[in-house]
């Protein structure tokens, strides 16, 4: 399956249509429930193995790249770009024919298609220039020129009446760049349709969560519609002995042993639809065994190896510190190393979790007084992880 190495993301429209929503801010910024629309997006997309995300920014880019850019998150580096002038979709997206240099994934700023992208991909014919991701006319009616659509053998046509409409998510090679002619241009009105008469652009019709902030009667329950959504039951893993196998200060993917049956335990957990966070203490960083990239680049190659498996982790925190450390830097205590318990605390401030069918499993005691500190349930690690998840769940 051909793999998207970027994300990028549309933010550079001005949002006139909710604007005295808005407070002079760009649209993807708008709040929710004390969370910006953009962390909504970067959460949700950035458990991908992508390596980098681009904003693509206009109307008030000061907001958005104060927040966003050169930031990381979830290892994946985030890079804000700045059009000179309003160029219209088409035209932000040839802004950086220069920087992208593999296939990639476009998403609009201001909604959420909580889709696979993996299963977008997945099949796509060899000699297309890319796929859209379809939803059933009934989400939404848009105002430009792919409102009515439908789908035969992956194949988009335009139809009077049709009952597809693009959702905003795109997969693209990168040879898209050379059918971008005219600028300024619309992506959505000047370019795709013509690739769609052309039979370039393939399409697969997904059922997925959808919302478009972009209208007033959609921007009033957005609110409700994002918490109720992403109000989720979380487990809380340690890595190293729960994951894989201790061996002690494990930082080279070839000392990564899976504990039996994880790849089972992680997919049962994203059937019933868990997030699952990685809290770890890296005391081999603070010892000199290590550095804070190799660590870096170990969970990496974790997060690339797990994708492929369809299996994500919404975000990991760890604890690079230790009193008995040689590195001034990190030798300190911190109550971000367990037995503390600020590394959940931030996750839980970050994300919507349903605590009470949350949990947490650790192999040490600094694990469970970490998890009692959060008022979570814990139990220590047993040999078959599977059976211990899927007993817990039904819990």
């Amino acid at each position: 399956m051909k793999k998207a190495k970027s994300l990028v993301i549309l933010a550079g429209g001005k949002g006139s249509r909710i604007s005295k929503y808005l407070k002079n801010m760009p649209k993807p910024m708008a709040k929710f429930n004390n969370f910006h629309f953009f962390d909504f997006l970067i959460k949700n997309f950035s458990k991908y193995d992508f390596k980098k995300i681009y904003i693509l920014t206009f109307y008030r880019y000061k907001v958005i790249h104060k927040k966003f850019h050169k930031k990381k998150y979830n290892f994946v580096e985030i890079n804000c770009v700045k059009e000179k002038k309003a160029m219209g979709t088409g035209g932000a997206l040839y802004f950086l024919k220069n920087k992208i240099k593999e296939d990639f994934i476009l998403i609009n700023g201001d909604t959420i298609f909580d889709i696979n992208i993996n299963e977008l991909i997945r099949g796509l014919n060899k000699n297309s220039l890319g796929a859209i991701a379809l939803i059933k006319k009934d989400h939404l009616n848009n105002s430009h020129k792919l409102n009515e659509l439908s789908l035969k053998e992956k194949k988009i046509f335009f139809k009077k009446n049709g009952k597809l409409i693009n959702g905003g998510i795109y997969f693209f090679r990168r040879k898209i760049f050379k059918y971008i002619k005219n600028i300024p241009s619309s992506l959505e009105n000047d370019i795709l349709p013509n690739l769609i008469e052309k039979r370039f652009i393939q399409g697969k019709i997904f059922d997925n969560f959808f919302l478009d902030i972009g209208s007033p009667k959609n921007f009033l329950i957005s609110s409700r519609k994002l918490f109720n959504y992403f109000h989720r039951p979380a487990v809380f893993l340690d890595r190293d002995g729960v994951i894989n196998y201790d061996y002690g200060y494990v930082h080279k993917f070839k000392d990564f042993k899976l504990r039996k049956n994880v790849k089972k335990s992680l997919e049962i957990l994203m059937k019933k639809n868990y997030y699952v966070f990685i809290v770890t203490n890296q005391a081999g960083i603070a010892k000199g065994f290590y550095k804070e990239i190799d660590f870096e680049n170990l969970q990496k190659k974790i997060k690339t190896f797990f994708s492929k498996k369809e299996i994500f982790f919404n975000e990991v925190q760890f604890a690079p510190f230790h009193r008995e450390g040689i590195i001034k830097k990190y030798k300190k205590d911190s109550s971000l190393r367990k037995p503390g318990n600020l590394m959940i605390k931030n996750i839980f401030k970050n994300w919507h979790i349903k605590k009470n069918k949350s949990f947490m499993i650790g192999d040490k005691i600094s694990d469970k007084k970490a998890a009692k500190k959060s008022g979570l349930y814990f139990e220590y690690a047993k040999n078959d992880l599977f059976l211990q998840i899927k007993k817990l769940i039904k819990n």
